[in-house]
């Protein structure tokens, strides 16, 4: 029997590759759309990775894509085991990285790779926080555009007989801004007059009041629209860099006779006009209820003489509005599992039905043309169009050695 011998700068090398390979893993992601879907968020469950790539740990590590750039990434820790007594990276929920499919690419390929230095933080592109020192506001935003909406020291009386603002409402509001980096930060120190003007990042110009907002919900009986209080309680689930996702909850309301509550989750994931929304209504009685998500029928300022153009659209609710001297902003609703549309006084209306305990998925979406995404009612029907195909064409991402 005969033995050969690799030199040893090949057995060095061949060393080194089954090193490397032991030490990668690789995630393919397909895409069965032909669009072009910019800024996709990638997310694959950690124990996939875990799976894979043993021990691996959030600070070193690497993300690259095919051509070996390395791409900003995001590790939450919502996950189901809260421990990792071995230290060994199995307490981690969802990797998140981003891809721009561009149109008719129908796979992607990236590694997963183990670093001996630690990798430094990404830039943060999404935030959300709770505001207590603007009266319970809760506020977030990513590299687009910004929300907000009310707590409970804003529904409260004004028992004090200071002047106290007062706005009973579980609408949302937008804060259109015109650069990419965070702003709600800012904003609030800056305070409440200073950011209803454009000085440079943006403004405060919409308006909420007693409506849905951009995107609040409520429970339609064919007839009229009920609607609960500002949120109860908050929770933060992911921030950045590339998603945050939070909840609020909502105490029960009375809708026609059926007692009931609403959590919503909120989804909010950089270089998109949209949030992913879930909202879970609990009820007893009836087997199913149709909620409704709302537009604000007067969403900008009476000196401005808005125009207001609506897009009733099958699964999709949008609005094209003119000013005189704030810009053109849209605003939509994708609603996949829509019934109908509808108005009341206040608000345009898409329906959907609804069972107790089972998340209703839909997405909110704003752009204002001076931040230079959208520029005109077309572009924003054409990105009301793209969200809608893309909900209901997922990603589908696997993890290999």
């Amino acid at each position: 029997m005969r033995m050969y011998l690799l030199p040893i700068a090949a057995a060095a090398a061949l060393a080194s590759a089954t090193l490397s390979a032991a030490e990668l893993a690789r995630i393919t992601v397909t895409n069965d759309l032909d669009q072009a879907r910019p800024s996709e968020t990638i997310a694959v469950p950690w124990s996939e990775i875990n799976r894979v790539l043993p021990g691996a740990l959030i600070q070193r590590i690497a993300i690259k894509d095919s051509k070996g750039n390395i791409l900003p990434y995001q590790v939450s820790n919502i996950a189901p085991q809260a421990k990792d007594p071995n230290n060994v990276g199995i307490a981690y929920g969802e990797l998140f990285f981003q891809h721009s499919f561009a149109k008719g690419e129908q796979k992607a390929t990236f590694t997963v790779e183990k670093t001996e230095t630690v990798t430094q933080p990404f830039a943060p592109k999404t935030f959300a926080r709770y505001v207590p020192e603007r009266l319970d506001d809760f506020g977030w935003e990513n590299d687009h555009v910004a929300h907000r909406t009310y707590g409970p020291a804003l529904a409260a009386p004004d028992t004090a007989g200071v002047g106290k603002e007062v706005l009973v409402t579980s609408g949302l509001d937008i804060w259109f801004k015109r650069v990419a980096y965070p702003i709600v930060d800012r904003w609030y120190n800056k305070g409440h007059d200073h950011y209803h003007h454009d000085e440079g990042e943006g403004m405060d110009m919409y308006n909420v009041g007693k409506s849905r907002g951009a995107g609040g919900t409520g429970v339609w009986d064919g007839k009229q629209l009920y609607v609960g209080r500002n949120y109860a309680s908050w929770k933060v689930l992911a921030n950045g860099p590339i998603r945050s996702v939070f909840e609020l909850t909502y105490d029960s309301w009375d809708a026609a006779g059926a007692k009931v509550s609403e959590v919503k989750r909120f989804t909010v994931d950089a270089g998109q006009d949209f949030d992913t929304m879930d909202s879970t209504f609990t009820f007893s009685g009836p087997q199913t209820l149709t909620a409704a998500v709302g537009l604000n029928k007067k969403p900008a300022d009476k000196k401005q003489n808005e125009k207001i153009t609506v897009g009733r659209d099958g699964v999709a609710l949008t609005q094209w509005v003119t000013q005189n001297s704030n810009g053109a902003f849209g605003t939509a609703i994708v609603l996949p599992s829509a019934s109908g549309i509808t108005e009341d006084p206040l608000n345009e209306l898409i329906l959907a039905p609804v069972e107790s305990g089972k998340p209703l998925r839909y997405y909110i979406g704003a752009a204002w043309d001076r931040a230079g995404h959208v520029k005109t009612q077309a572009e924003w029907q054409e990105k009301v169009k793209q969200m809608a195909a893309r909900a209901t064409h997922p990603l589908k991402a696997t993890v290999t050695p």
